[in-house]
C-alpha cells in the first residue's frame, strides 16, 4: 500500500495550517482508501534555521532532529504539501524543512494545496522550483483556498464546495503519479 504525506507548511502560533491539513487527510483518505495518507507536522521536528554543516545530499546528518525528520520522510511514497502564502512566496518554515533533506524526497510525487488573500498562487510557483530542484514530481493540479471565503473570520477552515472540490483531481493524479514513481526508485536503487 502506498504512503502518502500530508505536511504542514507552517509553524507559528495560531497558525490555520494544521486544520487545513488535517482536512485534507481526511478528504483524501476518504477519496483514495486504498492509500494511506499521514499527517506529518513540521513543527514536531522543532528545525531550526538549516543548521546541517554537510550539504543534505550527502546525508551526513550531525543533529537528531534532522535523523528523526529523515527517517520519518523515508517512510512515505508520496507528498501533499499544505503551504499559506507568505510574502507573495512559500512559508519559511515549509522552505527550511525542505532544504534539510534531499535523497529522501528524490524520485516521488507531490501535489499542492495552498491557501492566501490570493489563494496562496504565488506560494505554489515559488514552491514547485524547490520540488523540482529536489526531483520531486508535482502534479499539474492544485487545491486553493482563499482566506476570504475559505476561513470564517480568518482563522477557522470552512471551505465553500467548489474550493473543496478543487482538491480532488489533485489527490487522484498524486495517487496515479505515486504508484508510478515507485519504479523509478526500484531502479535508481539497482542502478
Amino acid at each position: 500500500m502506498s504512503k502518502i504525506a500530508v505536511i504542514t507548511g507552517s509553524t507559528r502560533p495560531g497558525r490555520n495550517n494544521a486544520q487545513v491539513a488535517e482536512w485534507v487527510v481526511a478528504r483524501a483518505q476518504k477519496r483514495q482508501p486504498e492509500v494511506e495518507f499521514e499527517l506529518v507536522d513540521i513543527a514536531d521536528f522543532n528545525l531550526p534555521l538549516l543548521n546541517e554543516a554537510v550539504p543534505a545530499g550527502y546525508q551526513q546528518y550531525s543533529n537528531e532532529h534532522t535523523k528523526a525528520f529523515s527517517a520519518r520522510i523515508d517512510e512515505f511514497d508520496g507528498f501533499i504539501f499544505v503551504t499559506p502564502e507568505y510574502n507573495h512566496s512559500v512559508a519559511p518554515a515549509l522552505a527550511n524543512a525542505l532544504s534539510y533533506l534531499n535523497a529522501e524526497w528524490a524520485n516521488k510525487a507531490a501535489g499542492i494545496v495552498s491557501y492566501g488573500s490570493a489563494f496562496g498562487v504565488r506560494a505554489v510557483e515559488h514552491l514547485r522550483g524547490i520540488l523540482s530542484e529536489l526531483q520531486i514530481a508535482h502534479v499539474q493540479k492544485t487545491g486553493m483556498f482563499s482566506l476570504f471565503t475559505d476561513f470564517k473570520d480568518f482563522s477557522t477552515f470552512a471551505p465553500t464546495e467548489l474550493q473543496a472540490a478543487s482538491v480532488d483531481p489533485m489527490i487522484d493524479q498524486l495517487v496515479v503519479w505515486t504508484k508510478a514513481l515507485e519504479s523509478v526508485r526500484a531502479t535508481a536503487a539497482v542502478a
